[in-house]
């Protein structure tokens, strides 16, 4: 299929690596939808050719319409970026579990609902794309971070089980991890770090955690978001997808690591970098 007849939707296409990635597929040809909670983060998109929609990746109403609309206008969609998500970083036992459930939400079960809604034409036309935005999170770990890490986890696994059940239909799944990329992500993960852990047993450490996190993604060697939305357009125009893309500041090396140390070893790598 040639790109001009590509039907794409991303989701958290209002800042970071969402609106990059918009951007990437508009240059390239792709008839573009471009969602997220906030439309008017997206005019510039829509300036640039982007069809715009409001989508709420917790809100299932919000998120059948959006489809519909897509539907009703090309048919169906055929690539699916799974952008939306944030990190919501604080002690395990200090976070609320509302907050934790909320994490889940928008990083997992608002992703797997999209998910549900776009099948059903993609295996009408034996053809889709369907690439799930993970993190170098969702292949190892940090202290403050178990609730985001999780989903990324969760991510994995559910990528890797979806990717075996609809290959027969003619539709790939892949995966992007990106490491440390310039975006809102660090200093949203840094405030929520110090709004749930600034007192009590943790305060010290997180709090450390907090400004070392936040001082890292405001560092120069931060990826900018273009390099993993080019990574993105990659998977979607591949004839044949990798699997998995690492991609971004200290992705590859900390995924290596994971795989190579034990578990104890890595431990402290970790301990030592926050």
């Amino acid at each position: 299929m040639e790109n001009s007849k590509k039907i794409a939707l991303v989701t958290g296409a209002s800042s970071g690596i969402g609106k990059a990635t918009v951007k990437e597929f508009i240059d390239a040809g792709f008839t573009v939808y471009a969602a997220s909670r906030r439309i008017e983060k997206m005019k510039d998109l829509e300036a640039l050719g982007a069809r715009i929609l409001k989508m709420d990746v917790t809100d299932n109403d919000s998120m059948e319409a959006g489809v519909k609309t897509i539907i009703e206008n090309e048919g169906a969609v055929d690539i699916l970026v799974n952008n939306a998500g944030y990190g919501s970083y604080g002690v395990i036992e200090d976070v609320p579990l509302d907050e934790a459930r909320r994490q889940f939400e928008v990083n997992i079960f608002g992703l797997a609902r999209l998910i549900q809604l776009v099948l059903p034409g993609m295996r009408e036309k034996h053809f889709g794309r369907i690439i799930n935005i993970s993190s170098m999170g969702g292949k190892m770990y940090t202290p403050f971070g178990g609730w985001y890490h999780a989903t990324k986890h969760a991510l994995e696994g559910l990528s890797d089980s979806l990717r075996l059940e609809i290959k027969p239909f003619g539709i790939d799944v892949a995966i992007i991890e990106p490491g440390g990329i310039k975006t809102p992500w660090g200093k949203i993960a840094a405030d929520n770090l110090r709004g749930t852990s600034n007192d009590g047993a943790y305060a010290e450490a997180a709090c450390a955690a907090a400004d070392a996190l936040e001082k890292r993604y405001n560092s120069p060697q931060m990826t900018p978001s273009s390099v993993v939305a080019e990574t993105i357009l990659k998977a979607a125009s591949a004839r044949r997808p990798k699997i998995r893309y690492a991609v971004g500041y200290g992705a590859r090396l900390s995924i290596f690591l994971r795989g190579l140390l034990p578990d104890r070893i890595f431990d402290r790598v970790i301990q030592i970098a926050f």
